[in-house]
């Protein structure tokens, strides 16, 4: 597989590449590819790749391109992914389990895959998958970014740019709730649940090689002010600015591009 989609415009903003797109399914394209490349590049030196997904209609086009390579070899990828409702029951559709097992993990079938389990103790569940997490380096986090700010379900209010923890239990804050209705994942604001488990940002940040995808309009502020504010905590994504290797694909409409 190889791209030959150019994004529109590149810049670099302290350590963050940017590269705005089109349209989102160039953006999803070109960053499934970039993304795929990397996974290949360090099966070649390595026995096992470490990767952590975010699940958000925000993904679907990146999940797809990643899908469809041929010459990734899954059975040698461990897959985690990044936060998890509390209190949906198992067979709910909104699961951010669910929703990746339906568009990658079911399909490419990843040698290891450990999903968030927000049906046990929280206290344990922190553990365990903390625990995993530990277990060797994260090589590659492929991410979003909330309305708000937020990655992970790191709101604003909750987020810790020095968060002594790897996963937490959070209580999601009013503008992340409305964006899972805003996405069409919930019907209205009061059936999106309260709190969630999520990994914390240093646990995000640990990954070597992070590869964030933000389309649409409704991102557009989060996305400015991620690239142009300060580096604080009100704008938890902003923190991605530091990151030795995290690329941000957006594209013309969570992107002002200037005229």
């Amino acid at each position: 597989m190889s791209s030959t989609i150019q994004p529109v415009l590149t810049e670099t903003c302290e350590r963050l590449q940017v590269r705005v797109y089109r349209n989102r399914q160039e953006l999803g394209q070109s960053a499934g590819l970039a993304a795929a490349s990397k996974v290949k590049e360090l099966l070649g030196k390595q026995e096992r790749v470490r990767m952590i997904f975010a699940a958000a209609p925000s993904q679907n086009e990146f999940l797809e391109t990643l899908a469809k390579d041929p010459d990734i070899d899954w059975s040698r990828i461990t897959a985690f992914h990044m936060d998890e409702y509390i209190g949906l029951k198992r067979d709910a559709p909104q699961r951010f389990s669910q929703f990746l097992q339906d568009r990658i993990f079911d399909i490419v079938k990843p040698g290891e895959v450990h999903l968030i389990d927000s049906s046990n103790s929280i206290e344990e569940e922190c553990k365990r998958y903390s625990d995993l997490l530990k277990e060797a380096p994260i090589d590659i986090v492929c991410l979003g970014i909330g309305e708000n700010g937020h990655i992970a379900f790191n709101d604003p209010p909750v987020a810790d740019f020095e968060d002594p923890v790897l996963m937490k239990p959070v209580e999601l804050d009013d503008a992340c709730r409305q964006q899972q209705v805003n996405d069409g994942c919930f019907p209205t604001f009061d059936a999106v649940p309260t709190h969630a488990l999520t990994l914390t940002i240093p646990a995000i940040m640990s990954g070597s090689h992070l590869f964030c995808m933000v389309p649409g309009p409704t991102k557009r502020n989060a996305v400015m002010h991620t690239l142009n504010g300060p580096l604080t905590t009100e704008c938890p994504a902003s923190i991605l600015r530091t990151h030795p290797d995290c690329t941000l694909y957006v594209d013309t409409e969570s992107y002002e591009v200037k005229a």
